[in-house]
């Protein structure tokens, strides 16, 4: 399916999506502690959706059963909510999809739990600065290689290593649409996007390898190596001159 530019009445539902998504992953972001259970994100996670009017995006998808993705170190993406406890120390991702009105918005964030190491916080920092970095070049026009080279520009800057088989879509009436953007790549390259479009950019990195494993849940993504991974991400609108950051608080 080719990158659609989004009509008015769906670019207003986006929005309402956005804010939505934004509301409850700070509610959820907050709530992840030290002694919460990641099945107990996620139960929160479907109370304040229900309270909202909105479902989750990734309930269902391809069989996914959990209303949110919660990844614990060296955990990339994709992990399933359980019994497992949140300790102290620990780098726990939070990706989250929500659908209301028939649009879907994505967003992510790696949240430190208590004290984290001088390494851990380099990793959240340079993988959010790379989030940033991918936005700024946003607009009419631009090329998804202009949004790969961004990002890994600032990944490298920060000595981290780029997850090369995971990366950013299209996202609106499904989780997943055209284009895939990459993590990496070259300036003035690839596919043009432009002003309607949606997307969600989503960098994710280690602290010590490119490589990714699939764990035996056949869901979850490891790195090779066992390093430490972040992820932060944000549903956009491409406008004219930029972007708006739909999944932000307002």
């Amino acid at each position: 399916m080719k990158t659609q530019i989004k009509t008015a009445s769906e670019i207003v539902a986006i929005r309402k999506s956005g804010q939505i998504l934004a509301e409850i992953l700070d509610i959820l972001r907050v709530a992840t502690v030290a002694g919460i259970t990641t099945g107990e994100i996620d139960k929160l996670a479907e109370q304040e959706l229900e309270k909202r009017g909105a479902k989750p995006a990734f309930k269902g998808y391809d069989g996914f059963p959990a209303s949110i993705c919660i990844s614990i170190n060296d955990e990339i993406v994709h992990g399933i909510p359980s019994g497992r406890i949140v300790k102290d120390g620990d780098l726990v991702g939070l990706d989250f999809g929500v659908l209301y009105d028939g649009m879907i918005t994505d967003s992510a964030v790696t949240v430190p739990v208590g004290k984290i190491s001088k390494d851990a916080e380099k990793l959240l920092e340079y993988t959010e600065r790379a989030l940033e970095s991918g936005i700024a070049v946003l607009k009419d026009g631009v090329k998804v290689g202009d949004i790969g080279a961004a990002i890994e520009n600032t990944l490298i800057k920060g000595g981290l290593k780029v997850i090369e088989t995971l990366g950013g879509h299209g996202v609106g009436h499904k989780v997943h649409e055209e284009p895939y953007i990459a993590n990496f790549g070259t300036a003035g390259t690839g596919e043009t996007l432009r002003a309607g479009m949606t997307i969600a950019l989503e960098p994710i990195a280690s602290l010590g390898t490119h490589d990714a494993d699939l764990a035996d849940d056949d869901w979850t993504y490891v790195t090779r190596d066992h390093s430490l991974s972040a992820q932060f991400e944000h549903t956009l609108l491409i406008t004219k001159d930029g972007s708006e950051i739909l999944t932000k608080l307002r």
